[in-house]
């Protein structure tokens, strides 16, 4: 399997490139701010077709570039329902502090063309490619994880794609618009402390790490084993 991870924009928010290998469809997560550049020469470097690009939640730092992704492919775009609202007005996600500091900013079109809505507890079949939908609210209403299973014979664990649900040593800040404290405690407990130790982490912000790392040593998971 072929994962391909990079920062982008101010906030160095990651995007993933998710294929079973070169030259295959590919599937793009939380295109970002000045995402496209780098998709366009992983894409090229790697022979890859993309078909299809999810996201992790509506943030404009992790959505930026989601319609311009799927116009370069002509390529649908999906997200969970409670956060479709962040692609038409990204300002209303964010803080007033936020949105004081980028008033008069011309706004990407981050709504694609073709638009659909992730259901979580389904799963999403895409580059040959099977995601598990865990719909993980708290950082925002329609916050998700991506799961993929364990490959034993390539040897690889879980992967999960957390966005900014679970970050490395830290969790997702709940005090923005549709943030819930209580939601994203539970959400932890019941979605990605069950998962394995050795489930690979790949979050929206920040290095990777693994379940077991997180729940030995993030303080913010400490009671919630």
């Amino acid at each position: 399997m072929l994962i391909a991870g990079f920062a982008t924009g101010a906030l160095q928010a990651n995007c993933y490139v998710l294929a079973l290998d070169e030259g295959a469809e590919c599937v793009i997560v939380d295109p970002g701010e000045g995402a496209l550049a780098y998709v366009k020469e992983l894409v090229s470097d790697c022979s890859l077709r993309p078909v299809a690009a999810v996201l992790t939640h509506g943030h404009l730092d992790h959505a930026a570039s989601l319609g311009a992704v799927c116009a370069e492919w002509a390529i649908p775009g999906y997200i969970h329902a409670a956060d479709e609202y962040m692609l038409d007005d990204p300002m209303a996600s964010l803080s007033p502090e936020l949105r004081a500091m980028m008033a008069g900013q011309l706004m990407p079109n981050m709504r694609p063309a073709d638009l659909r809505h992730l259901h979580p507890g389904a799963d999403l079949c895409v580059a040959g490619l099977t995601l598990h939908v865990d719909h993980t609210p708290g950082h925002t209403g329609g916050g998700v994880v991506f799961r993929f299973d364990a490959d034993v014979e390539a040897e690889r664990p879980e992967v999960l794609l957390t966005g900014d649900t679970l970050f490395q040593g830290s969790i997702g800040r709940t005090d923005l618009p549709g943030g819930s404290m209580d939601e994203l405690l539970l959400s932890l407990k019941t979605k990605l402390l069950t998962r394995p130790d050795d489930a690979m982490v790949l979050p929206g912000h920040g290095p990777s790490s693994t379940i077991g790392a997180e729940r030995a040593e993030n303080p913010f998971l400490a009671n919630l084993a």
